[in-house]
């Protein structure tokens, strides 16, 4: 079992009054924009549970919105994010939803334009956060590995020829976690690694066959 750390139980620096409403909801959208990593022609929150039911009191609606447009959590801008330039050039529009089969911190975002996009995650205290499906695939980012996501053709040797661009890179992988639709359909992969991937590596790996998404999503600064 996991200890609890001092960091865990501080709430982070913050321009809100809540380190799961307002700073977790900043660093969610922090993370799911580094997943889409495009301007979106517009983004549709969805909110469940408790974060429906107290998220506009405790700033969650602006601390999400603000994470889609890169502000920090300790961003002064948050508290009055809707007036904000960045906000008018933005297309979005908030549900506020009950389904107690989801997390009670849970959200999800909603992305079109050029690509169309779901992310879905959660706040579980003290400013931590998790991302658990992008397009319905299940995922596991904290946000605290640069982090390589693919989106490809399930069929044998996908993993390894992956893995070994990364080895021959001389980077270290801390975790892996695959998924798939099905046999021979669709399937995803997220790879977190403790180092930096350079240019050729990522090209390397988009070259591979029936490479549909190729995401590398930097780790959020503490």
């Amino acid at each position: 079992m996991r200890q609890t750390s001092i960091i865990d139980i501080i709430s982070p620096v913050m321009a809100g009054p809540s380190s799961s409403h307002t700073a977790g909801a900043v660093r969610l959208g922090l993370l799911a924009r580094n997943v889409y990593n495009t301007k979106p022609d517009k983004v549709t929150f969805k909110l469940y549970n408790s974060y429906a039911l107290t998220g506009k009191g405790h700033g969650t609606d602006k601390g999400l919105l603000a994470g889609i447009l890169g502000f920090s959590v300790a961003d002064e801008r948050i508290k009055n994010v809707f007036g904000t330039p960045e906000a008018n050039n933005i297309n979005y529009e908030f549900e506020f939803l009950e389904d107690f089969n989801r997390h009670p911190n849970a959200v999800d975002f909603i992305f079109e334009g050029g690509l169309k996009m779901s992310v879905s995650g959660t706040s579980i205290g003290a400013g931590e956060i998790v991302l658990t499906k992008i397009n319905g695939f299940s995922v596991n980012l904290d946000g605290k590995y640069n982090t390589l996501l693919l989106v490809y053709d399930d069929m044998p040797g996908v993993i390894s020829n992956v893995t070994g661009i990364i080895q021959e890179d001389n980077v270290n992988i801390a975790s892996l976690h695959c998924d798939r639709s099905a046999k021979g359909k669709t399937a995803s992969m997220c790879i977190c690694v403790d180092g930096e991937l350079s240019k050729n590596c990522l090209q390397e790996i988009s070259d591979l066959k029936d490479m549909y998404i190729v995401r590398y999503i930097k780790k959020l600064e503490d």
